[in-house]
């Protein structure tokens, strides 16, 4: 019942309060990145629930450049800052009222990796994408993250959705966010 009705109701009710209260730091950095790094809003095909293709937004966080193809090249303190902080994922807040992801669930990642997924791997588009989830705030004590512990989280967090479980994932998430321990490399799994 959670799942498939309460779960849509509390995306939607705290994804309006948080866009009303957080309106005037989204135009701050909305006009921040506009001004230092380009085009303020980042757009990328993702799959979402059942393998749906949706665009993820995010602000902006690298620099635009067809001469610099490494990443270094491209990075600065504005999108650090922000890709550190997790204030880059804001603009996903439009994707939880498009009914594209939820707050809680497996975080959506590129397109390349559906025909790399075993038939166990995809069993976590059986329910919405999540801004956050069980696997990002459950980083190995190394620092990494591994591409099978994390796909063995999300496929349990899909196992056992509910609302106690959601409550559990976004407080971990506040608690990581607050104390700045988003320190975590991410994975990449080989295509």
């Amino acid at each position: 019942m959670y799942q498939s009705f309460f779960k849509r109701i509390f995306d939607i009710i705290l994804c309006i309060f948080l866009i009303v209260i957080l309106s005037p730091l989204m135009v701050i950095i909305f006009f921040l990145v506009s001004y230092y790094i380009g085009t303020p809003i980042f757009y990328q095909k993702r799959p979402g629930l059942n393998n749906k293709i949706f665009e993820i937004y995010k602000f902006k966080t690298l620099y635009d450049s067809s001469e610099q193809h490494i990443e270094s090249l491209r990075q600065n303190k504005i999108g650090d800052f922000l890709r550190k902080t997790g204030l880059d994922e804001l603009p996903q807040l439009f994707n939880i009222l498009k009914n594209e992801m939820s707050f809680v669930g497996p975080r959506p990642l590129l397109i390349e990796y559906l025909e790399k997924y075993s038939d166990y791997e995809k069993k976590r588009h059986l329910v919405k994408p999540g801004i956050t989830g069980l696997a990002q705030v459950k980083p190995n004590s190394s620092g990494g993250k591994s591409w099978a512990k994390s796909i063995r989280f999300d496929i349990f967090y899909v196992n056992h959705v509910s609302f106690l479980f959601d409550m559990y994932i976004l407080y971990k998430t506040a608690k990581i966010l607050i104390l700045g321990k988003k320190q975590f490399q991410d994975f990449k799994k080989s295509l």
